[in-house]
């Protein structure tokens, strides 16, 4: 117990302090890391979609959850890796997945304006199970630091993407730019449907 709690603890760790270490190794497996970690996130549909949606949520919440939701979900994310990474398990990481594309979808479809600190906790419940995907998934020839550095920068580089998105649509058209979002989030809600039943 204490071995699996030491192990968790140094991996969080690891995920924490990633952003300002992982560019201080330069060898092969450090680069090799980096490389699966940052293409982790973007090779799957349920992934992509959860990260792009949350972004959107936090243009459409705007104020501070533009930086607080996303923000929230990166760092949670963290845990999760970790988690994944000193192989502690997690039950219904797939369904979890799945339940935040449709969940997810479905705020920015209806247009569901919460209160910041629940946007942010709900994205943070999401976020433990990517995090715990990216972790579990991790190649054993990787670097734990620089694996974790690019998984949770492609997630941020998923975010500003939907908040991006999310901003040009809205100026592009006042009326329509919402009506396209909501469009746009009960599709993605859709395809999570299809992901939580094996059609996609």
């Amino acid at each position: 117990m204490f071995s699996k709690l030491s192990k968790f603890n140094a991996a969080l760790a690891a995920c924490v302090l990633a952003p300002s270490l992982a560019f201080a190794h330069t060898s092969i497996v450090q680069t090799v890391g980096f490389v699966h970690g940052f293409t982790h996130p973007v090779s799957g549909l349920d992934h992509v979609l959860a990260m792009v949606l949350v972004g959107v949520l936090a243009w459409q919440l705007g104020g501070r959850a533009l930086w607080l939701v996303p923000t929230t979900f990166v760092l949670v994310m963290a845990v999760g890796g970790a988690l994944g990474m000193v192989g502690i398990s997690l039950p219904f990481v797939e369904a979890g997945i799945a339940f935040s594309v449709i969940i997810l979808g479905a705020i920015v479809a209806l247009g569901i304006r919460a209160p910041v600190a629940i946007a942010a906790g709900s994205v943070g419940l999401f976020a433990i199970f990517h995090g715990h995907t990216h972790g579990s998934e991790m190649p054993e020839a990787a670097g734990g630091i620089a694996y974790a550095a690019g998984f949770m920068l492609a997630t941020a580089a998923l975010h500003i993407a939907g908040i991006a998105l999310g901003y040009l649509t809205g100026k592009a058209s006042d009326q329509h730019g919402a009506i396209v979002m909501r469009s746009a989030g009960g599709i993605a809600a859709l395809a999570g449907v299809g992901l939580l039943t094996g059609l996609i």
